[in-house]
């Protein structure tokens, strides 16, 4: 499919109820796409999918209309709603080590490429500490500094070992055997397949 074909098909995936923070609807961007808008309309469809659970081809056909259009960010992004959708997501309230106080001296890029580990209060079989590993996504910034403080997202590698965080629970993220930083949980987002581990 072309770019206004992927932006179409996903349209039609929004309900007519759904409403940004501006009150723009699926109707406004119908508008954008027959003006040949296409980077405006990519960009609503973005935000009405933040404003509703939309299914995974609507971020699919999001993420092929903005390679298409080379807009890496917005790429990186509607690639990054897929696999919250495929593995969940956990929201939380990070702070990174100062960088006379941790490993890391530079910002880690906010868009999704860190993969960290975390110790989210599991145990090894020997009884030691058992870290997780999940990408970190910075939300309304492209890094975070050392000593830095945001509300970030994690998807799961492996959604299974996280079906036991609640908000509110303290989880550590890891670079190397040290401590990183320390993250609040506020919301856990998982998907309905992820099950308990023994």
């Amino acid at each position: 499919m072309d770019v206004p074909e992927l932006l179409e098909s996903a349209s039609l995936l929004v309900p007519e109820e759904t409403a940004t923070e501006n009150d723009l609807t699926v109707r406004d961007i119908w508008d954008h796409l027959v003006r040949d808008e296409w980077e405006i309309a990519l960009g609503l469809l973005e935000e009405l999918g933040d404003a509703g659970s939309l299914p995974l081809a609507f971020w699919e056909e999001l993420a092929e209309a903005a390679d298409h259009l080379r807009l890496e960010r917005s790429a990186a992004w509607c690639h990054w709603r897929c696999s919250e959708i495929r593995n969940g997501m956990i929201r939380a309230d990070l702070t990174l080590l100062p960088a006379a106080e941790g490993r890391r001296t530079t910002p880690i890029s906010g868009a999704g490429v860190l993969r960290p580990m975390w110790d989210i209060g599991c145990l090894s079989p020997t009884g030691e500490h058992a870290v997780s590993i999940a990408a970190l996504w910075v939300e309304n910034t492209p890094t975070l500094e050392p000593g830095g403080r945001a509300t970030v997202r994690l998807v799961p590698l492996t959604p299974s070992h996280w079906t036991h965080i609640r908000p509110d629970q303290r989880i550590i993220m890891h670079e190397n055997r040290s401590a990183a930083g320390t993250a609040v949980v506020l919301e856990v987002h998982l998907p309905d397949t992820a099950e308990p581990t023994g």
